[in-house]
């Protein structure tokens, strides 16, 4: 798979609470599959946002899982701590995934929209605030490699440094992603280092 820039644009947000400079690059991911018939490319178009973002309070479950284990872990977790934000007549957001490191430790939830107490495994955590590169990713989960892949060729080509974790965010299933599955909406965050001035 290969990656180019196709694009690039910037804007910069000033109001009293926070500056966010957008800067969108677009990469297409190119990848094509030759048995014996040819087959078209395929191609998947990314715009990498650079942004500052708040810290977001999660309910979460954490577990140390091999990457042949996600499919299984994310959603049995969320559905674990969704027993436990209703239990407790909380509110809660999207479904979330942190990625802490390389070996896989993962806290899986949601996002809180208002107080909540840990309950046994089900405990209290948060995004990490500060820098993000980040993307849309529209289409299966099976898919979202390629805009991992996006976000960190951005970062090398721009000399962002990846500083911390990565999560997704997971749109709420739509019954209409059960008959298009292009439409699942997850947006892929990385931490990174400060912009330079």
């Amino acid at each position: 798979m290969s990656f180019e820039s196709t694009g690039r644009q910037t804007a910069v947000e000033r109001s009293p609470q926070s500056i966010m400079i957008s800067v969108t690059t677009t990469f297409v991911s190119r990848w094509s599959v030759r048995p014996r018939a040819r087959v078209p490319e395929a191609k998947l178009t990314y715009a990498v946002n650079l942004q500052q973002l708040p810290s977001v309070p999660l309910a979460v479950i954490r577990r140390t899982a091999r990457a042949a284990e996600l499919s299984r872990v994310v959603p049995e977790c969320c559905g674990l701590v969704w027993n436990a934000v209703r239990a407790q007549d909380a509110r809660g957001g999207r479904h979330v995934a942190v990625y802490w490191d390389a070996s896989i430790r993962v806290e899986v939830g949601v996002e809180l929209l208002g107080p909540f107490r840990d309950a046994g495994e089900v405990v209290c955590s948060a995004t990490p605030g500060g820098w993000v590169a980040s993307v849309t990713h529209f289409g299966p989960y099976g898919g979202l490699g390629a805009a991992h892949s996006a976000v960190r060729d951005w970062c090398t080509a721009h000399q962002h440094r990846l500083t911390g974790p990565h999560w997704d965010i997971y749109g709420h299933w739509k019954n209409e992603w059960n008959t298009d599955p292009s439409k699942i909406r997850t947006d892929v965050f990385y931490q990174v280092s400060v912009p330079a001035a």
